[in-house]
């Protein structure tokens, strides 16, 4: 069985030369928090909103998508103020092997729900069935709409920000994001990590790890 990291919020093509690699920092702001503001708010359609991954390591790589669980924005003056979100662990997915050739083996690995599930590998969702994402503010730089929020995965929150394309209409809008690069390691995905295990060889899985988010909603 292929042992491949997952992420997020999260994910997608695998690393490219035009990813933006997200900027991270130890915000210790709780994304679990209420995000206020006046406006008009949209419901993220969880049928239709997707978050794709990549994940490698040397002589490989698989890529999948995981869900939302709820989520909306909050639209003023045809224009995102605030969103928050809730991603549904459970449903990590690998797209990239067919069902039993590998897939079950390696979703229950990414989940934690296989023979190794007491190690805490990758997502433990039993103890962390879900991981959040709050959008903070968002900005036009160097002629592109960069989003600014907090990621929440396994209990730790991150501050992240990424280029996107956002469109806002009268009945619906759409978030699609660049593909962004995130280090796993910061949330405490750490199995087989070459920056903290000086004994692996080439059994390492690298800390990148490409995201892709889409998401649509309407009122």
């Amino acid at each position: 069985m292929k042992k491949i990291v997952l992420s997020l919020f999260i994910a997608a093509a695998l690393v490219s030369v035009s990813c933006k690699k997200a900027e991270t920092d130890g915000s210790k702001d709780t994304v679990e928090a209420a995000v206020t503001a006046d406006g008009v708010v949209y419901k993220a359609n969880t049928t239709s909103s997707v978050i794709n991954w990549g994940g490698s390591k040397p002589g490989g790589k698989h890529v999948g998508t995981v869900n939302l669980q709820d989520g909306e924005f909050t639209v003023k003056d045809n224009k995102i103020v605030t969103g928050k979100f809730t991603i549904n662990m459970s449903t990590i997915t690998v797209t990239d092997l067919k069902p039993d050739d590998g897939k079950e083996d390696l979703e229950a690995h990414l989940k934690g729900t296989g023979d190794k599930a007491d190690q805490d590998h990758f997502f433990n969702i039993k103890k962390y069935p879900t991981g959040f994402f709050v959008i903070r503010r968002i900005e036009e730089e160097n002629g592109k709409t960069v989003v600014y929020g907090a990621l929440s995965i396994k209990d730790v929150t991150k501050a992240v920000n990424f280029p996107a394309d956002i469109k806002v209409t009268d009945n619906e809008v759409s978030l699609e994001s660049d593909t962004l690069v995130l280090n796993r390691t910061y949330w405490h995905i750490n199995h087989a990590s070459k920056s903290l295990f000086d004994d692996l060889k080439d059994k390492f899985i690298h800390d990148e790890i490409q995201v892709k988010i889409n998401v649509k909603a309407t009122k």
